[in-house]
């Protein structure tokens, strides 16, 4: 009898066992890069999954754009492999019609806004008005902006489009891997722009707002699967989780607006 009841105990451990680690021993690894803008977010997200899902994601960062050595395009022309990019649509539209994303799996997450910020207790400038911007722009002895998706739009539309482009040419610098937002925040910059997410999240800096929605770009950041992952179903997985309404709250928190789409697939 005895005997029974330690081979019952024991067969219920050995269910139990199964139950509570067989999803970990199947338990997939997926690797993700993500641009600046999603960065905030998906740092808390990952977690989130991971306890949801039982797998481990591994998570590298890098721009949408530019030819800096971590960019994400850089990165994937030296051989670099990942399951999963998160980044501009625009940019994740490219790595499709490259080949390395696999068409169809396009997922928009969240919608950005470009804004500026100064070092914490700095004066605030204006930039409420387009005639606003123009002349902060033209006042700042130096002015940051990014080497991806925000700053290509100042650079190569909006600088133009204020008439400022020649004084930018003077006192406004492109940031190559690092946020625009360390640099204001060690006095290297008395004006910087970037997306809102990535300029909210860093200590040291006062934030001014949006620039004026006549001017302002707005960019889908969007979630691909690469044409060499892994583990299709668990990529899949993944996204769907980050387009929930359980992550849009902290999507918003971070400085993003949440799109919740429908899944392709």
């Amino acid at each position: 009898m005895m005997q029974c009841s330690i081979l019952r105990r024991s067969m219920l451990t050995a269910i139990l066992v199964t139950g509570l680690f067989g999803t970990a021993a199947g338990a997939a690894e997926i690797h993700v890069i993500t641009s600046g803008a999603f960065a905030t977010a998906f740092k808390e997200l990952a977690p989130v999954y991971e306890k949801k899902s039982g797998n481990t994601v591994k998570i590298s960062f890098g721009s949408s754009m530019g030819t800096a050595h971590d960019s994400i395009p850089t990165r994937l022309s030296k051989g670099e492999t990942f399951d999963v990019l998160i980044l501009a649509g625009s940019a994740l539209d490219g790595f499709i019609k490259k080949g390395d994303v696999t068409a169809g799996t396009r997922v928009d997450l969240a919608n950005s806004t470009i804004g500026a910020s100064v070092k914490k207790g700095a004066p605030k400038p204006d930039i409420s008005t387009v005639a606003a911007l123009k002349k902060t722009l033209l006042d700042a002895k130096s002015v940051a902006y990014s080497a991806s998706a925000s700053g290509t739009y100042l650079s190569t539309e909006l600088f133009e489009k204020l008439g400022v482009a020649e004084q930018m040419k003077q006192t406004a610098k492109k940031i190559y891997s690092e946020r625009v937002g360390s640099v204001v925040a060690r006095g290297e910059a008395e004006l910087g722009f970037q997306q809102v997410s990535e300029l909210i999240s860093i200590d040291g800096l006062d934030f001014i707002g949006e620039i004026p929605a006549e001017v302002q770009q707005t960019i889908p950041f969007s979630a691909g699967i690469t044409s060499n992952v892994k583990d299709r179903q668990t990529a899949r997985d993944l996204i769907q989780f980050l387009a929930s309404p359980e992550a849009a709250p902290i999507i918003k928190k971070t400085g993003m607006n949440p799109i919740l789409p429908k899944m392709p697939w």
